[in-house]
This record gives structure tokens, C-alpha cells and sequence, in this order.
């Protein structure tokens, strides 16, 4: 134990050296809770550890990305969706002398908020929400709640506040050309933040560090071809389509998309190199003028072509009445009841006392059924007597 600790120091050591001085070192890892552990990965390594073995990261697995019940094994689903802004955030992390281990670590965890049925099951969710007191839903806040608060019946994961400000902050939605960080200091920062967002879902957060704003850019550059290569496997658009103004800048395949896209945020982007202190302050990460205005003109065609089609909505009255259903079904029984609802679900009922007195019967059952897969969200629908759409 005592040769791993000595490598540790030095990994540690070495980043000082190796990293960028506008990076984020392990060292300074901020913790929500103290530990005293002797072990011997760095501390944003381990974040990333954590975030695989929670619970919510094996149900990734059926969640969602874009396109659902397609009977095609092919057609993306969110943990290969995750996988994707890893590895392609770690590149872009490499070449510009940033921290790896915190990209994978925040990219990783990115989306494990995200509710059954993906962007439409959160428009839905945050609609019942709203009527019955809750602030508005957003997966982005609630993949935080999961790490931060839920699993491990409560306790958490006790992840490092640059790791959970990534994952609060990734936003992959909003454009931007470029990003520069906003430094937060404590934990006391980050929930004040937090509770921004909840109370104005429209606030456009700032990431803390250079770290993340790779990853909500990457959150991007990981879906914008996919999305594009999976409609054309489902005939809802064909490759001719895409606006020639985009390809000639961009391509016109997943490929060429993202070897552009991270080849030009590498080049644009202004790091300074290991040892060099002289613009620290003027960091970012970000595109060219060029290629973000053809990222954006692509964005649109997307939704406008992929994301907004009829072809792709035409379960969304069954989806949304299933999440109607569910909530008001478990709420009912949480509230008349409060005991396990079968041996499958549980309502949150088996979580620590802490969270059991300081959640309602809504909250409860918002964190249950966000946390679902999409066939164990159709399996519960079936069992209370909803019509459930069927896989094409």
C-alpha cells in the first residue's frame, strides 16, 4: 500500500507539471464531506468510479436518448450516448492539457437524471410537477439530487463539487460558441446555484471549470451526427437533406461531424500549455466563428427534421397519460398507505430516515419515477390499467 501511495503523490506531483495552470489538479478536489480514506486513486478518478457503480448508472442501459420503441439494437440509447461525450471530451481534454479524469468523471454522470421516454418524459414529469407544488423538473438538477443525495439509500456519493458542478452545469441544449469558466469556492456556492436554476429553469449556468465547459460542448459535438446518422436508419430524413451549407463546413456523416467539430474546438480553444502563466485569465473553450454558426444551422435542422417530426411523436399521447397515471396512482397510495406499493416498487419508502422526513409524498414519487427505465415505466403503467404503446 505504501508503493501505491508513493505513486499517487507522484501522479499528483506530475500534474502540477503536466496539466495546463488553468486546469483543475486532483489536489484540489472540494468534497461535500470530509474523508479519510487511505486510498490510492486521485480524487476525481475515484468520482468517476463512483458515478459507474451507482445504481442509476446501470439503468442508462433502457433510458431514452432520442428515438424509443424502435426494434433496432442499433439505433442509440443513453449509455451509449454518455460513452460517446467521454470519449470524445477526454480527446479534446488531452490536447488542451486539462484534467482528464474530471471530464470522465462529469461526462459519465452527465445524464443520469433523465426520466423514461428522454427530453418528452422530462417535459412531462416537469408539468406534474408543477401542478402539484414542485418546482419544475429538470435532469439536470436531478442527476445531481441521485449523486448527491439519493443513492446509496440517501448517503450519496459524497462527489467532488467540481464533478457535480459539471453535471449541474452541462447543459448540451443551449448554444454556445465558447465557454470560460466561473470559479465557485465552497459547496454553499454550488447549492445556492442549484437553487437558481430550480426556481428559473431559463438561467444559462456558468461551469466552474475549464473541464466542464468541454464536456457541455462535447454533450454536443457526441449527439448532433448520431442523432442525424440514426434518422436516416429510420427513413425519417435522408443524407441529401442535410443543408449543403452545413456539409461543406462540417460533412455530411457522424465521422466527419465530429473529427470537424473536435478538431476545430482544439485549434480555437485558448489554454494555455503547461508552465505558461501568462493568460490564465482569458481562458476558454469554444469554435471558430465559422463552424459555430454551420453547428447551429445543423441544431435547427435537427429539431426542426429530427426531433420535431410527427413520425417520432406518435406515442406521446399514451407516454404522457402512462406518466399521469403513474404519478397520481403512487402519490395516492404514498399518502393513504405509505408502504411499499409491491415487491418491485417501492416509493423511495426504503431510503434512510433523513430523506423519508424531509420529502414529501410528491417528491417521493418524482425521484421514483424519474429514476425508472423505460420498460419497467411500461411495465408499472400496464399494471395499473394503461394503454402502453408498443415497439415498431
Amino acid at each position: 500500500m505504501n508503493e501505491l501511495l508513493a505513486i499517487l503523490d507522484h501522479l499528483n506531483k506530475g500534474e502540477m507539471h503536466r496539466l495546463s495552470p488553468a486546469a483543475t489538479n486532483s489536489v484540489d478536489s472540494i468534497r461535500r464531506n470530509d474523508e479519510d480514506r487511505d486510498g490510492h486513486r486521485q480524487n476525481f478518478a475515484l468520482d468517476a468510479d463512483r458515478i459507474l457503480h451507482s445504481r442509476a448508472f446501470s439503468r442508462y442501459i433502457d433510458k431514452t436518448q432520442v428515438f424509443c420503441l424502435v426494434s433496432n439494437d442499433h439505433i442509440t440509447h443513453r449509455i451509449i450516448h454518455v460513452q460517446l461525450v467521454s470519449r470524445i471530451a477526454r480527446s479534446i481534454a488531452r490536447f488542451l492539457y486539462l484534467n482528464e479524469d474530471l471530464v470522465e468523471a462529469i461526462a459519465l454522470g452527465h445524464d443520469i437524471g433523465h426520466p423514461p421516454f428522454g427530453h418528452d418524459g422530462e417535459t412531462f414529469l416537469s408539468e406534474i410537477c408543477i401542478d402539484h407544488g414542485l418546482p419544475p423538473f429538470q435532469h439536470n438538477i436531478q442527476s445531481v439530487r441521485f449523486l448527491d443525495r439519493l443513492e446509496r439509500k440517501g448517503k450519496g456519493w459524497n462527489l467532488s463539487l467540481q464533478t457535480l458542478d459539471g453535471i449541474l452545469c452541462h447543459d448540451g441544449e443551449v448554444h454556445s460558441k465558447h465557454l470560460k469558466a466561473a470559479p465557485l469556492r465552497s459547496f454553499a456556492e454550488f447549492d445556492k446555484k442549484l437553487k437558481a436554476k430550480e426556481a428559473d429553469p431559463g438561467i444559462d449556468l456558468i461551469p466552474m471549470t475549464l473541464e466542464a465547459c468541454v464536456v457541455r460542448l462535447a454533450d454536443t459535438v457526441a449527439y448532433i451526427g448520431r442523432d442525424i446518422e440514426d434518422a436516416i436508419v429510420l427513413g425519417l430524413i435522408e443524407r441529401q437533406d442535410i443543408p449543403r451549407e452545413c456539409t461543406e463546413i462540417l460533412g455530411n456523416t457522424n465521422g466527419n461531424i465530429v473529427y470537424t467539430l473536435v478538431t476545430d474546438l482544439i485549434a480555437n480553444s485558448i489554454v494555455p500549455e503547461a508552465g505558461d502563466f501568462s493568460f490564465t485569465d482569458s481562458a476558454h473553450i469554444g469554435f471558430s466563428d465559422k463552424v459555430s454558426e454551420a453547428l447551429l444551422q445543423l441544431k435547427q435542422f435537427n429539431y426542426e427534421n429530427i426531433y420535431l417530426n410527427p413520425k417520432t411523436k406518435s406515442y406521446i399521447p399514451l407516454i404522457k397519460n402512462c406518466y399521469e397515471k403513474l404519478f397520481t396512482s403512487f402519490l395516492k397510495h404514498l399518502k393513504t398507505d405509505g408502504k411499499r406499493f409491491s415487491q418491485e416498487v417501492d416509493l423511495m419508502t426504503d431510503m434512510g430516515e433523513t430523506y423519508r422526513k424531509s420529502h414529501s409524498p410528491e417528491e417521493m414519487v418524482r425521484d421514483f419515477i424519474a429514476g425508472m427505465t423505460d420498460d419497467f415505466f411500461l411495465q408499472q403503467a400496464a399494471n395499473i390499467g394503461c394503454t402502453i404503446p408498443e415497439k415498431q
